[in-house]
């Protein structure tokens, strides 16, 4: 039975794929829209008795971190799984399915006065999408990532069986960690159908603090000042070129005292203001993005490499962003990223490419030197042993 009838069989959208759909210019030779976990589980059941290699995809915000799959016999597209499935509001937990928008989800949450502390840099992000790529913004100073808060996760295995992991409440920790595991795993993994949260109240008052820095001491002297204070903030940002801003989340007196103490800290110049400055919890402009980690102490150094005019973003948990410009010639761009990977080895950081045009992409190594691609490679064997799960997409050609 040809790919096309067996998986109309057992699921109502599917479709040849087409040209436009091309995952990094890989087009997909079918397209499947599961709508539920019993048909996505049917859909990737088939897959396997066919042998198709398959790339799942959200709202295609990053469907072109990575690399280019090997193939894409089948796209699996999840936007009709897209429900808030449980909130249990009394928990501080909800359970959501891999294709609701973020933002929807958080407007859902928000009318029992709660969210999931994580921010969306590009709009439209998906639930599964966000945990695929392990996305995070500022916040991640105090919230942490993903991996920090999934408790739970339903996947598809790559044979179409269904695997649990956590539970429905945060002390909950039984079984295999999915949800760790599969938080910036590219799909290669897995197919993310549903996650469930650790939620946080969504904060009776806030603030920014914001100031100039000039020059990479005087960020780095900014950044490590917050850090090192007892003001407790719940996001510190360096956005490029030349601003620190923290934000302050609590009650109203407490933010204000707080606020106050926070701009004593980075000067007279320092303003406090109720909206975010320009630039933050959004990735820098530029046609390559590369992500950066080291212990926040990094910065000054990362600064000083790339000079005062770079785009970049830096959270104070030592995690940032790096855009390049259009005309930065493919040389170049290796270039820096090779000086940006020794100033972070140094740190014991690393530098990945999320994304960058093609004809840069053959010319780098996205990835850079990964110690732990051999244990990742048994991983990848145990969960797809076929290797038909985004083949190629990820590091180490996984």
């Amino acid at each position: 039975m040809r790919p096309l009838d067996a998986l109309a069989k057992v699921c109502a959208d599917v479709r040849p794929g087409e040209p436009a759909e091309g995952v990094l210019g890989v087009e997909p030779a079918l397209v499947a829209a599961p709508e539920n976990l019993a048909e996505a589980a049917d859909v990737m059941r088939v897959a396997a008795e066919q042998g198709l290699a398959v790339v799942p995809r959200g709202a295609e915000t990053r469907l072109d971190w990575g690399a280019p799959p090997e193939r894409c016999d089948l796209l699996v597209d999840t936007h009709r799984l897209d429900r808030l499935v449980e909130h249990t509001a009394g928990d501080l937990v909800a359970k959501a399915e891999a294709g609701l928008p973020m933002e929807r989800l958080n407007e859902s949450l928000a009318e029992h006065g709660q969210r999931l502390a994580l921010d969306v840099p590009l709009p439209g992000s998906t639930v599964g999408g966000t945990v695929a790529s392990g996305a995070a913004g500022p916040l991640r100073t105090l919230y942490g990532t993903p991996r920090n808060l999934v408790i739970g996760l339903t996947v598809v295995r790559a044979d179409g069986q269904v695997a649990r992991s956590g539970g429905k409440v945060v002390k909950n920790v039984a079984g295999y960690d999915l949800g760790r595991l599969f938080s910036g795993s590219y799909g290669t993994l897995g197919l993310i159908v549903e996650a469930t949260f650790r939620l946080h109240p969504i904060p009776a008052a806030s603030a920014y603090v914001t100031c100039a820095a000039n020059g990479p001491e005087d960020a780095h002297d900014a950044v490590q000042s917050v850090l090192h204070s007892p003001v407790a903030p719940s996001a510190v940002e360096y956005i490029g070129p030349g601003t620190v801003s923290v934000l302050l989340e609590g009650v109203p007196e407490g933010v204000a005292a707080r606020a106050e103490q926070t701009k004593q800290l980075l000067g007279e110049n320092a303003e406090i203001s109720e909206t975010a400055p320009d630039g933050w919890g959004r990735y820098p402009d530029g046609t390559t993005l590369i992500d950066i980690s080291a212990p926040p102490p990094s910065l000054r150094d990362v600064l000083t490499l790339l000079g005062a005019d770079a785009a970049v973003t830096w959270s104070g948990s030592g995690n940032g962003h790096v855009g390049l410009p259009p005309e930065t010639a493919p040389d170049e761009v290796a270039d820096v990223l090779g000086r940006l990977r020794d100033v972070l080895s140094r740190h014991r950081g690393h530098a990945v490419v999320r994304y960058a045009p093609q004809e840069v992409r053959g010319g780098i190594d996205l990835w850079g030197p990964i110690p732990a691609l051999a244990l990742m490679r048994r991983v990848k064997d145990q969960f797809d042993p076929d290797h038909r799960l985004c083949p190629g997409r990820f590091v180490g050609g996984i």
